[in-house]
């Protein structure tokens, strides 16, 4: 047997073991797919499967609160819930270069530092709402997953960079299957973000989020957040946007 096959077997056996021991609660999560909009395409099977997935990632991943937070069992699970839909068709093992939620009670100030051409050091602070580490964790603000009425989804928008990351590099190119069309891909984000960039420098209004314009890999992040929670418009926005993200997360979400 192949180390590849061998590791696949032990997988799954430990998979089922988690599940039978530490299942999301059938009442806790009935509670917590009401409140979760970006799972309101899926099928009374595939939420039973979203849960599955999200008691794996809750028993594989360690959640830790700042501020002096109180960490409940309804945030725990609607964390993993969210982070659970876009791997819903994938598998856990794409989260595996992560292992931590970094849960503050409000938007919180993040220190950024990076060195230029001429290899001067540059010192930035920014107020977030989420933010996605290098090879570390996934930092949230616990008010903007509960407060997501404009359709954004901050849970959503750090596991696409997470998901972004998987080779190496955050440029809006996650590793697609190999089934998909790298140039197809390719052309379709490009056109569409270039429409974006600019209609936001030209001040008009924009049906999907303005800040997708700051970067390739920003605009991957926020069209994966409105394939999830506002799948409609973005298709009727960016219809060949809209085709490549499903098949890249191998989810129809557009009722349309």
């Amino acid at each position: 047997m192949g180390s590849k096959l061998l590791f696949s077997v032990w997988e799954n056996w430990r998979r089922r073991r988690v599940l039978r021991k530490h299942k999301i609660p059938a009442d806790l999560w009935a509670l917590t797919i009401k409140q979760v909009r970006a799972a309101s395409h899926l099928s009374v099977a595939d939420r039973e499967r979203l849960r599955n997935v999200a008691s794996l990632f809750l028993h594989d991943k360690y959640i830790e609160l700042a501020q002096g937070m109180e960490l409940t069992n309804a945030m725990r699970v609607r964390i993993a819930c969210e982070a659970a839909i876009p791997i819903l068709n994938l598998d856990l093992e794409h989260y595996h270069a992560w292992h931590t939620v970094i849960v503050y009670p409000a938007q919180f100030v993040s220190h950024e530092e990076f060195r230029d051409g001429a290899g001067v050091v540059h010192r930035h602070r920014s107020v977030r709402a989420g933010e996605a580490w290098h090879r570390g964790p996934v930092v949230i603000s616990w008010e903007d997953v509960i407060e997501n009425e404009d359709a954004n989804n901050v849970i959503i928008h750090e596991a696409a960079h997470k998901l972004d990351m998987l080779d190496g590099a955050m440029n809006g190119r996650p590793p697609i299957h190999r089934s998909m069309n790298q140039r197809e891909w390719t052309a379709a984000f490009s056109e569409a973000y270039a429409s974006h960039v600019a209609d936001v420098d030209a001040g008009r209004r924009t049906e999907i989020d303005a800040y997708a314009a700051k970067n390739p890999a920003e605009f991957f992040a926020v069209t994966s957040e409105a394939f999830f929670e506002i799948p409609d418009v973005l298709k009727r926005v960016w219809p060949v946007v809209y085709m490549q993200l499903s098949l890249y997360y191998r989810q129809q979400t557009a009722t349309m």
